[in-house]
């Protein structure tokens, strides 16, 4: 499967931004995705997962309650929408999909990863 993230941008503190994460490949459907983020110097750190069903979700401590995983698996697509965007949500934002229909929190889960889209959170 391939990946393709979008959405990112620049974004005053308190702000919000809707990322998508768009996939090819009929097996979409049975795939678990998350989000995953790296900030310049730093190492890629979870951030949400979804089950292949939608019915199961997963946040980091970090961002629960400000950021909402969904996918449309009509559209191969899923979502993180993010608000009270903090300056330290700055990094790049990445999709991965684990063919196990649940990656949960570990990176080694994910087998397929999109390019990234840049988010810029200024205070």
């Amino acid at each position: 499967v391939q990946l393709q993230a979008s959405g990112g941008g620049f974004v005053q503190a308190g702000g919000s931004l809707r990322l998508s994460c768009a996939a090819s490949g009929r097996a979409f459907r049975n795939y678990g995705m998350g989000w995953f983020r790296q900030a310049p110097g730093e190492e890629r750190e979870f951030v949400a997962a979804i089950s292949w069903s939608g019915g199961s979700t997963y946040y980091a401590n970090s961002v629960k309650g400000r950021f909402t995983i969904s996918r449309d698996n009509a559209k191969n697509t899923i979502y993180l929408q993010m608000n009270g965007l903090k300056p330290e949500d700055t990094a790049v934002y990445l999709c991965a999909a684990s063919p196990a229909g649940w990656g949960g929190q570990a990176i080694q889960q994910y087998d397929f990863w999109g390019q990234g889209t840049l988010v810029t959170v200024s205070s």
